[in-house]
């Protein structure tokens, strides 16, 4: 697909890879619409896409709702008349021990956003790309959606469920002409690290060499509309990892809970 005067929605765009996203589609020439709840943040983006000789659209949306998602939906309609691509990018993680957890603001916040907001987005804008007989839809996965690790419990099982859901939908939708791909980052240098309460003795982390900026991540999504493919590891190092997980389970059970369950949660255990 040709991105130069598309219409794009991206949600998630006030920071980021939703940031990072949608100004690489405005220094295409894409039209795009910017969804997040930080309106602040989306009208200074909107202004320096403006700049770049295209058009920006903002729409104030929390993805938990459903009235908001089909104010989305309806006021870009409004203002362009149609709907070429979908970035579901809006998402976030609490990471810590499942009792930890808070029942309302962790567990079920995760999901509302995660997987609610990525399937309701999506039902609302396919009937449009249907009727266009044209269209990509691009879900932001993760690694957790492939290997899930202590503490990810529900940010796995979010991004888990992405992944069925659009392996599904993309086999229902591509009749009309429409791509559905699924883009799983590694680690990223964003605001993901800071809101997620990440708490570690073992200080485990991404090694820098495999760290992706927003940059990288945003550039990947726009070659996925000019390409799709089904599912993008990046980088493709992590490829090793989820090999091993689909074939050698237990030894990647082992070396999880030995190096990082355990070491983690030694003060706990001794009590016991």
């Amino acid at each position: 697909m040709e991105v130069k005067g598309k219409v794009v929605i991206v949600t998630g765009a006030s920071s980021g890879i939703g940031e990072a996203t949608a100004r690489e589609f405005g220094k295409e020439g894409a039209k795009v619409v910017l969804a997040s709840r930080r309106v602040d943040k989306l009208q200074t983006l909107a202004e320096e896409i403006n700049k770049m000789g295209t058009e920006a659209l903002v729409v104030q949306a929390d993805l938990s709702k459903l009235e908001d998602i089909q104010k989305l939906v309806a006021e870009t309609l409004a203002k362009f008349n149609r709907i070429d691509i979908l970035v579901n990018n809006a998402g976030f993680g609490r990471l810590d021990w499942l009792e930890n957890l808070d029942p309302v603001k962790d567990i079920q916040a995760q999901i509302d956003v995660n997987v609610m907001g990525v399937i309701q987005t999506t039902r609302q804008v396919l009937p449009v790309m249907i009727k266009q007989r044209s269209g990509s839809i691009i879900n932001m996965c993760s690694m957790a959606g492939l290997v899930a690790t202590p503490t990810y419990t529900i940010y796995a099982a979010s991004k888990h469920a992405v992944h069925g859901f659009s392996e599904a939908l993309r086999r229902e939708v591509k009749p009309w002409g429409i791509d559905v791909s699924l883009i799983y980052p590694g680690g990223v240098v964003t605001e993901f690290t800071q809101h997620a309460g990440i708490k570690r003795k073992t200080n485990a982390k991404t090694p820098n060499f495999m760290l992706l900026t927003a940059e990288q991540v945003a550039q990947a999504v726009v070659k996925l509309v000019h390409k799709p493919r089904r599912m993008w590891i990046i980088p493709w190092l992590w490829g090793v990892s989820v090999f091993m997980n689909r074939f050698f389970p237990g030894l990647v059970d082992n070396t999880t809970i030995n190096r990082f369950t355990i070491p983690e949660r030694e003060d706990e255990l001794k009590k016991m």
